[in-house]
């Protein structure tokens, strides 16, 4: 789950906290700057680890809550003899949870993230602590979409770390910190910028300014200032809405899409088929321009109709988009373009090569795909696929089944 629905979540729960693992060192289950909510009735949504953490925080949610205070939360599991949290750890690094109560000026926040989200558009979170870690700032600012900067989707330019985000939709507010008490240690990290083919939400480090009493207050040499980017869900546009479409909208949106579902049959494009989704009624003419098709967007050919997908394909020949995959055999695919100029990102047959037999299975071989492609994943990439390993699809057309 990710920060788009966690942002959704909270402003229908009125008591809730949002828990985002604010340092990890070494191995564990999430990455650095995951969020997930909880709520005062004992509901979680997302998660921080494989289920080793979750109990415990919890139980703080109460106190936080009543407080409407902020705490630190560490899980330190690195030490081989240490048995005190049982078998129940399988992850053996450091964890740094910061637990904050949602509510007046973080609930406003998450609002309007939430409606940057629904708009397509970049967020930046920052967390500013002052005070020697009592007391907390926090900005956010929509980002500029990456393609009117000429750059790729997932590279977008940071904002400078030491320089304060500001702009007409910027808002300031400070919060007190309280820390939770517990054994304490020490482990210096340097401040680092993330790398850009981090899996996002990235963390922007500022080296603290060293204090007197910094251990005391910061004991794992947190940075004085974190920014998260989040950037908005992936839209994937399914032409088609047939029985074996159903399956890819449920796992699509599981992974983490916007998806959109567009047919001109208006008995087979419906909420009841499709909850969750966007639909868009019409054939490929009356669809294209309500579409908007843009550069971060996935699209996927599932109509099994032959006129209206070529007819829709010539309109794609001058579009920028992330992700064409089109459902059926090469020599369909290559009948549909005979004749267009070369199309970008072509994967076809649509799905990674799994040995995929049904509807069922072949959603799930088109969903791990669109992950892949998502997050830049292709054992093509290098242009060596070894034996037995998984093929990714890659531009141009793929042989093999799915």
């Amino acid at each position: 789950m990710e920060m788009h629905d966690l942002c959704a979540i909270a402003a229908r729960e009125t008591h809730c906290v949002l828990a985002t693992a604010i340092k990890v060192e070494g191995h564990a289950y999430r990455k650095q700057g995951v969020s997930m909510l909880l709520t005062e009735d004992g509901e979680m949504y997302g998660s921080i680890s494989p289920g080793c953490l979750e109990s415990d925080l919890q139980a703080r949610v109460s106190h936080v809550l009543d407080t409407k205070q902020m705490e630190f939360a560490e899980y330190d599991m690195r030490p081989e003899d240490d048995l005190s949290w049982g078998e129940t750890i399988g992850c053996g690094g450091l964890v740094v949870v910061l637990l904050e109560p949602v509510c007046d000026d973080l609930r406003f926040i998450l609002q309007k993230m939430h409606e940057s989200f629904q708009s397509g558009t970049w967020v930046a979170l920052t967390r500013t602590f002052q005070d020697d870690y009592t007391r907390v700032e926090y900005d956010w600012k929509r980002i500029e979409p990456a393609e009117k900067r000429h750059q790729p989707v997932l590279r977008p330019a940071l904002v400078p770390p030491h320089d304060r985000l500001a702009n007409d939709n910027l808002t300031s507010l400070q919060v007190d910190v309280q820390h939770s008490s517990g054994n304490l240690k020490h482990e210096h990290t340097e401040s680092t910028q993330p790398s850009l083919d981090a899996e996002l939400p990235r963390l922007t480090l500022v080296p603290e300014i060293p204090t007197s009493d910094a251990f005391s207050t910061n004991p794992w040499d947190l940075p004085q200032q974190l920014t998260s980017l989040y950037t908005p869900k992936p839209r994937l546009i399914i032409i088609g809405a047939g029985n074996d479409v159903i399956p890819v909208a449920t796992l699509s949106q599981s992974a983490g899409f916007r998806v959109v579902v567009a047919d001109w049959r208006e008995s087979l494009c419906s909420l009841e088929r499709f909850p969750g989704t966007e639909l868009v009624l019409g054939f490929p003419a009356e669809i294209m321009p309500l579409l908007n098709v843009n550069n971060g967007d996935y699209l996927i050919m599932m109509s099994h109709n032959f006129p209206r997908e070529r007819e829709l394909l010539e309109m794609l020949v001058d579009c920028e988009y992330a992700y064409l995959g089109i459902m059926g055999s090469k020599t369909r695919t290559a009948r549909l373009l005979d004749g267009l100029p070369p199309l970008k990102h072509v994967h076809s047959p649509v799905g990674l090569s799994i040995g995929a037999d049904g509807p069922e299975q072949i959603a799930i071989s088109i969903a791990a795909e669109l992950i892949a492609c998502k997050h830049k994943v292709s054992a093509l990439s290098s242009g060596v696929v070894e034996k037995g390993s998984v093929a990714h699809a890659n531009d141009g057309h793929r042989s093999g089944s799915r």
